[in-house]
């Protein structure tokens, strides 16, 4: 079964499309399957069918096109009433945009490991699942809530696709293509900057600073904004002459030293001081090695804070910088021979270009990394650690080297000192992210609802990214009617969204990594609400005694479901659930979490790695 959204809404059995009649049934399709096996809700699937004003037999039409869905798809799909909603099931299926975002991220990391060839052929790939303007046969409703993100992804590929071209010298064959995309996104910076580098190296200087100088009268007259730093400091490489194949990487500060730190997005909001910390604590000299430890729940910026740091460090690790993340998206650990070969083959180790060579196993790429590293004055920043058994073989020798770790849990390698620990922005911080992606006018214009999307938020980093995004995608919607949306708990995690940034699903690997005791546990503690509790207060709700009690939450604190939160006046420790954990919490399922079951011991900081060794 193949499913189709990257163009008009299709389903097709064995290359032959299914007769689905009427924007109604293709809008239900489409809305499961861009929720990518969650249930969608029925007021969700109201709000796209019919917009605000849904009709009062809303629910029974609702279950008719499920129904007719069910018969036309066949028994290869299974289409579950789940409660508040359905679900749709379709295992072994081919769906176009599952397999858009699996190359897409497969060539941004071909991209920042620079292998432009391969980066090149999966963007490329990619782009190839688009058939035309997606979801062309829906509801306006769904359209106007899912087409302009679906939209950005396709031209971010289409941009590092580009960046991969001119990587591999192909600036004659991407030029018109350049041209025209700048005359259709004329205030895209990258997709200019990228013209004026292809211009350039065409031998068309006057025409790359011309290039510049529009882009810059359109900026200022349609926003009333400068160039930012891409478009500027390409116009300066123009001045200079910097943008030839050879000077276009110097000018970026690359040479044959690996440069894998993704790019920075956006500004970094509420962190000055932990910048600071970690960026003087790279800086220093030191005879052991220089461990750091970014900490915190899900979505609170740790990969930000620590790319970031990285970026202001590097010109002290002239042997290069290298980038891991030691997990899959769900949150799954990745093998670690697979990222040990990722990172020999950024450090240019022979032989390694095809993957691990046969008859080559863990600790020989072990004895490989260690002797590549050895000695240099490198940076290693290791992204989304389960734990020490994983981080272990990823250590480079001796105390040129630097090492910068974000994970959710505490880590033993790691000194009290050297671990920074990130809680949620207060509310200035949150405001100002907010603004800074939204616009401050707009907030200002209606300072009650941006309150309200401040607190939604909870101050967590990526729930204000999503409600930024969202803003800034919809410029003629009052802040009001996203405030309105977030304001009821039980959608507000659904609202909490946008492209590949998705709360829920950024916690999801938290909630997998709890021994089995967790889930029911948390589901109960749900609801204490945010205020400070003691184990003697979960004692009560667990149905444990307060020692039991107290080795349950530490276990959460150990996936950063819960956090300290102080002592009370018996210098006991106090514990906190975040706003948007409590409501995960309370949607898991009771049936699933079962009871909660009294702890032997608390588990050691290397236990949740055991599976990875």
């Amino acid at each position: 079964m193949d499913f189709r959204i990257l163009g008009p809404v299709e389903a097709r059995r064995d290359g032959d499309r299914i007769a689905l009649s009427g924007s109604k049934v293709h809008t239900v399709l489409a809305a499961m399957l861009l929720a990518h096996g969650r249930v969608v809700s029925d007021s969700r699937l109201g709000a796209l069918l019919w917009g605000w004003d849904p009709p009062v037999t809303a629910s029974a039409q609702i279950y008719t096109y499920m129904s007719r869905l069910r018969k036309l798809l066949g028994d290869g799909v299974e289409i579950v009433r789940r409660q508040p909603g359905y679900v749709l099931r379709a295992p072994g299926a081919r769906i176009d945009v599952v397999e858009f975002e699996r190359l897409d991220r497969l060539g941004r990391e071909a991209l920042r490991e620079r292998r432009h060839a391969d980066a090149q052929r999966l963007l490329a790939g990619a782009l190839g699942w688009w058939r035309g303007p997606a979801l062309s046969n829906v509801t306006e409703f769904l359209l106007e809530a899912e087409l302009p993100q679906l939209e950005e992804a396709r031209m971010l590929t289409l941009e590092n696709r580009i960046e991969a071209d001119l990587a591999l010298g192909m600036h004659e064959q991407v030029t018109a293509e350049l041209t025209g995309l700048v005359a259709e996104h004329p205030v895209r910076e990258r997709l200019r900057a990228q013209l004026m580098t292809a211009l350039y190296r065409c031998g068309r200087q006057a025409d790359a600073l011309q290039t510049y100088y529009e882009g810059r009268k359109v900026l200022v007259d349609q926003l009333g904004v400068d160039p930012g730093e891409v478009l500027g400091a390409t116009y300066q490489a123009v001045l200079g002459g910097e943008l030839g194949l050879r000077g276009a990487g110097a000018a970026r500060g690359r040479s044959d030293a690996p440069a894998m730190l993704p790019a920075a997005e956006g500004a970094l909001v509420g962190r000055s001081a932990e910048l600071s910390l970690l960026t003087s604590r790279l800086a220093a000299g030191t005879d052991r090695p220089r461990r750091l430890l970014v900490t915190g729940m899900a979505g609170v910026g740790k990969t930000a804070l620590a790319v970031r740091a990285a970026e202001k460090s590097a010109d002290r690790f002239p042997d290069g910088q290298l980038f891991a993340e030691l997990c899959h998206r769900d949150g799954t650990p990745k093998d670690v021979g697979e990222v040990l070969v990722r990172l020999l083959r950024a450090l240019g180790e022979p032989g390694l270009d095809g993957g691990s060579p046969p008859g080559l196993d863990r600790d020989e790429l072990v004895r490989l990394y260690r002797a590549r590293t050895s000695g240099k004055r490198l940076l290693v920043v290791l992204d989304d650690a389960v734990g020490d058994l994983q981080v272990a073989p990823l250590l480079p020798v001796g105390p040129q080297a630097a090492v910068l770790i974000t994970s959710r849990a505490r880590l033993a390698r790691v000194a009290g000192a050297d671990t920074v620990a990130l809680a949620p922005l207060d509310d200035d911080a949150s405001l100002a992210m907010l603004a800074e992606a939204a616009g401050a006018e707009r907030l200002d214009s209606d300072p009650d609802s941006a309150d309200d999307l401040v607190a939604y938020c909870g101050g967590l980093p990526l729930a204000l990214a999503v409600v930024g995004a969202r803003l800034a995608a919809r410029p003629s919607w009052p802040a009001r009617r996203f405030a309105d949306r977030l304001a009821d708990p039980a959608e507000r995690l659904a609202e909490l969204s946008f492209g590949d940034l998705d709360v829920r699903e950024a916690l999801l690997p938290s909630v997998r990594r709890m021994s089995a005791r967790g889930p029911s546990a948390l589901r109960a503690l749900s609801g204490a609400g945010t205020e400070p509790f003691s184990a003697r207060d979960a004692a009560e709700r667990l149905a444990l005694s307060e020692d039991e009690a107290e080795r349950v939450l530490e276990s959460l604190v150990d996936t950063a479901l819960l956090d300290l939160s102080g002592l009370d006046a018996e210098g006991l420790p106090l514990y906190r659930c975040h706003e948007l954990v409590l409501l995960y919490a309370a949607s898991l399922d009771p049936a699933q979490a079962g009871p909660v079951v009294p702890a032997r011991r608390r588990p050691a900081a290397h236990d949740s790695a055991t599976a990875v060794g």
